[in-house]
């Protein structure tokens, strides 16, 4: 992968370069703009004059605005918030003094509302220098790069709320990369970037092909357009599934030369990435964590408390470069953000001083968002749980169930259900397990346990319910998670925990606005050929994935031998695919009759595509499962 054909080297001089029109402190004033130092510009209106004064040392902000509406040109607020990076607040009061001085001309369209100078020429000389951009000089060597950037962007993922998303400028990637590429030393040396909405790992390694990538996001959608980006393109760049708020895949702890991350904008929000960040350097006292963060220059109590939290964490500000990044949307923080430049002291930062549950400004993870089990509902959701598991059970006995038994010890005749996640105390006295804990490594649990994903933990329903032991699992969600509230969630869930499990959706599980999913063991002797494997029910390696070598290499394999290994993997779920594949292959080869043994199993999985390698089913993102079936039926066909 490395050498790009493509990328290996700046553009020619000759190429197009995109349009950098200055608008910003980062983005280049260029060498054609008009620019009048304030001593000798042309005096301004006294309506305009008296309002730079009346802001103080920071006038040039605002002259920002007024040289954007001296063009003539009707403009909207959110245009020039955009075009100057000063934050919402300060735009429109500077718009509603002007138009109250008799300076405005307004109109409006619908919910549309424009305005323009009613007389632009005595504003010649709004225009005032500003400081030079880093990387700007690079950019034009970089053409292809950007157009393959704003592509990608907008090819993306639409902003998830939920997760504080607001997508950066095609741009902005570029010159994260440009900067990263110029200062630091990256060749053959990994980057991690806690969270990558933005792309910044596709724009690196676009610059700097000999650059390794790893990503680790909790939107799926974000992991599978970056994994096509960079198949596409053959860069470098691996992705990982991880809710930051439990911790790192362990495969990406101190791994890492440099960090980057554009965090929630929450003061937890920043500590918990850039703590995850840190955990996931080689040595971080050799090593730099580059992160984005912006707040309105109005409140500028939230930028300290941010900077404050950084600064317990022993790390070091070396640089902040003002309004750096750039994005569609954020208005309210001048659609901009500053980038920082951080230097760890320690190997290990200081403890946590904030929530790592509520780290996002809105949404169900916000710290205002209600969610979670109080006592009353927790009773419920036990009380039922008891008497799913006493009807299962008698049916089993009877021999009319509803087919999901498999004669398994229940909890009504053996121990109660192992709780895990956030339980009340007054439910939890006999103890629980932290999700954390659970996820991080195999808890001992009984036949059944329960699983409190509400308050914001939903997304992880399928990982979590594979990251058990137990023979029942009932995990329990609000009735409006994208897994239960509609047929296609519900497949997708099915498709991540199956052929291991027996799913059942059930609503209104102590309360109307809970779904709890049951997901009971399949007794090892059923055989159902192609009942609904990780990719999906009965999907042959070859179907709908075109020219399939590895397909072709499987054909004759029997379905019932890939679930079998399919389900010796999911009971698995913490161990590394290459291990368990490779043990599974001598297990299942000897059920077969041909057994084969650890040699040719660890040369078979030699052969697998390169992305399983390093991941386990925790953090393998959700589009490569689709994948594993095939995989499975071709290392089988090779032993």
């Amino acid at each position: 992968m490395a050498g790009h054909p493509t990328f290996p080297d700046p553009d020619d001089h000759g190429s197009a370069p995109p349009d950098h029109t200055p608008r910003t402190p980062g983005v280049t004033v260029s060498d054609t703009s008009p620019a009048h130092p304030p001593g000798n510009a042309p005096p301004l209106p006294e309506a305009a004059s008296r309002l730079l004064r009346d802001h103080g040392v920071d006038m040039p902000r605002l002259r920002r605005v007024l040289a954007l509406l001296a063009d003539g040109r009707w403009w909207g607020a959110d245009d020039l918030v955009r075009g100057t990076g000063v934050a919402y607040t300060l735009v429109s009061s500077l718009l509603k003094a002007l138009d109250e001085a008799g300076e405005l001309a307004a109109e409006s369209a619908g919910r549309q509302s424009r305005v323009r100078l009613a007389r632009p020429s005595g504003y010649a000389g709004a225009a005032c220098d500003d400081l030079a951009d880093p990387v700007a000089h690079l950019l034009p060597r970089y053409a292809r790069a950007h157009a393959e950037l704003a592509r990608a962007v907008a090819e993306g993922p639409a902003s998830d709320l939920d997760l504080d998303h607001v997508t950066a400028t095609a741009e902005t990637a570029l010159r994260r990369a440009l900067f990263l590429a110029t200062r630091f030393d990256l060749h053959d040396r990994v980057l991690l970037c806690v969270g990558d909405h933005d792309l910044t790992s596709i724009a690196l390694t676009l610059v700097c092909p000999g650059a390794r990538v790893e990503v680790v996001d909790i939107d799926e959608r974000v992991l599978a357009h970056i994994d096509a980006l960079a198949d596409r393109l053959d860069l470098r760049v691996r992705t990982h599934t991880a809710d930051l708020r439990l911790g790192l895949p362990s495969t990406v702890r101190g791994v890492a030369d440099v960090v980057f991350t554009d965090p929630p904008y929450t003061a937890d929000g920043v500590e918990l990435f850039v703590r995850r960040g840190v955990e996931g350097m080689a040595d971080p006292r050799r090593g730099r964590v580059l992160v984005a963060y912006g707040a309105s220059e109005t409140t500028p109590r939230l930028a300290a408390a941010t900077q404050s939290r950084l600064a317990r964490m022993d790390l070091l500000f070396e640089a902040v470069w003002p309004d750096f990044n750039r994005y569609h949307g954020a208005e309210s923080i001048g659609a901009a953000s500053d980038l920082y430049v951080l230097r760890p002291l320690t190997r290990a930062p200081a403890p946590p001083s904030g929530d790592a549950a509520r780290v996002y400004s809105q949404g169900v993870n916000a710290k205002e968002a209600r969610g979670g089990l109080d006592a009353g509902r927790a009773r419920a959701v036990l009380d039922r749980v008891r008497e799913d598991l006493d009807g299962r059970g008698a049916a089993d006995k009877g021999g009319d169930g509803d087919g999901s038994g498999d004669g398994s010890r229940t909890a009504a005749e053996g121990s109660e259900p192992t709780l895990v996640g956030e339980w009340p105390s007054e439910v939890s006295a006999a103890g629980r397990v932290r999700l954390s804990t659970w996820m991080d490594a195999p808890a001992p649990v009984g036949d059944c346990a329960v699983l409190n994903l509400t308050g914001g933990w939903e997304r992880l329903a399928a990982r979590a319910a594979l990251a058990s032991a137990a023979d029942t699992v009932y995990a329990l969600v609000p009735s409006s998670a994208a897994c239960v509230r509609d047929a296609a969630g519900q497949r997708g869930l099915r498709a991540l925990v199956e052929p291991r499990f027996r799913v059942r959706f059930l609503r209104g599980f102590g309360a109307d606005d809970l779904t709890a999913v049951r997901l009971t063991r399949r007794p090892p002797d059923v055989d159902e050929p192609g009942a609904g494997a990780l990719g999906g029910s009965g999907a042959r390696a070859e179907e709908g994935r075109g020219e399939d070598p590895a397909g072709e290499r499987a054909q004759g394999v029997p379905d019932a031998a890939v679930d079998l290994l399919l389900v010796h993997v999911q009971e698995r779920a913490h161990g590394t695919l290459t291990a368990t594949l490779r043990a599974g292959l001598v297990e299942v080869s000897a059920r077969g009759g041909r057994p084969a043994n650890k040699r040719t199993a660890r040369q078979a999985v030699s052969t697998a595509p390169w992305w399983l390698a390093g991941h386990t089913l925790l953090d393998l993102p959700e589009h490569r499962f689709a994948e594993l079936r095939g995989v499975a039926a071709a290392l089988l066909a090779q032993v």
